[in-house]
């Protein structure tokens, strides 16, 4: 993960994160037969406004490689968090980009800030049979299932519940 930072999102950001965002989710397959996603994906401006949207920039060119929305209960982009948690949604590596260390630093700086506001979890959710490296980096983060927290929000989308506790420091 060396040459990589995380910070928040400039409004100069928006562009670069749109295209990632949605470049990732389609090449996972998760934008076939979508009903409008991508338009939700594309749309950084508004998820920034109820939000913290992050971005994990290259150091040495200043290259936006990945992003992620981080929110608290109760905000429009909130789906499963509670009292006392925190969520992160919409983790995007630019396909280009993957396997350099983006998506954990984005994960780990999501993690951080829920501590820092003294939150006791980050809950997230996971498309069922898409992302699969996604869940494995979850996984390996702590973050375990929660199967009473799945859903679906559209019919053929199941999403799978994950939390991760912050009683111990990141992995």
């Amino acid at each position: 993960m060396t040459g990589l930072r995380v910070r928040r999102a400039t409004a100069a950001d928006f562009a670069a994160v749109a295209r990632l965002t949605v470049a990732a989710y389609e090449a996972d397959g998760q934008l076939k037969g979508e009903n409008g996603y991508g338009t939700v994906l594309a749309d950084v401006a508004t998820r920034a406004e109820s939000g913290e949207v992050l971005v994990a920039v290259d150091e040495a060119t200043g290259e936006v490689l990945g992003s992620v929305t981080f929110v608290l209960p109760g905000t429009p982009y909130a789906e499963l968090s509670g009292p006392g948690e925190a969520e992160f949604r919409m983790l995007a590596v630019d396909p280009a980009a993957q396997g350099r260390g983006a998506g954990v630093a984005l994960v780990r700086a999501c993690l951080s800030r829920a501590a820092e506001l003294g939150c006791a979890a980050v809950v997230i959710c996971v498309r069922s049979g898409f992302a699969e490296t996604a869940q494995r980096l979850y996984e390996r983060l702590g973050f375990v299932r929660t199967p009473e927290r799945d859903w679906s929000p559209l019919p053929d989308v199941e999403l799978l519940g994950l939390r991760r506790e912050l009683t111990a420091p990141p992995a």
